[in-house]
């Protein structure tokens, strides 16, 4: 179910974001202050690509730092990819088929708001109850 959920929307949405999201972080990467935020997009971008199996979870190490580079995000980029996240989820949510992927686009709006201090793991990873063998 999780690839038939990621082909439609990498289809419908996902790839479109990915480009905002690489550009986003092209021009942040081009002004050698704004790297970290250039880094904290390619990252937030590839999971915009193929979002469903994986899940973002706030780093426990995250602390004012992040706060303080999450408000400069929102000034320079956050604001327009929460938009786009915005008017894309609205526009899948008129069909019945794209109503889980609209709902997925309305999850990714505070994170593209507020990227760093997050990070992307695969869903049942890396938890403090996870039983994985071999861990």
């Amino acid at each position: 179910m999780r690839l038939i959920l990621n082909v439609l929307w990498l289809a419908l949405s996902g790839f479109w974001l990915f480009l905002g999201y690489l550009a986003a972080g092209i021009v942040l990467c081009i002004l050698i202050v704004t790297i970290p935020w250039g880094i904290a997009s390619f990252r937030i971008g590839l999971y915009a690509l193929w979002p469903f199996g994986r899940e973002i979870v706030a780093k426990r190490s995250a602390g004012v730092g992040s706060f303080l580079g999450n408000v400069v995000w929102v000034i320079l980029a956050g604001w327009w990819l929460a938009l786009g996240h915005i008017v894309t989820g609205l526009l899948l949510c008129v069909t019945v088929i794209g109503i889980p992927l609209g709902i997925a686009n309305f999850k990714l709006v505070p994170v593209s708001l507020m990227p760093l201090g997050k990070e992307v793991r695969e869903i049942g990873r890396g938890g403090p109850f996870d039983q994985t063998p071999g861990r």
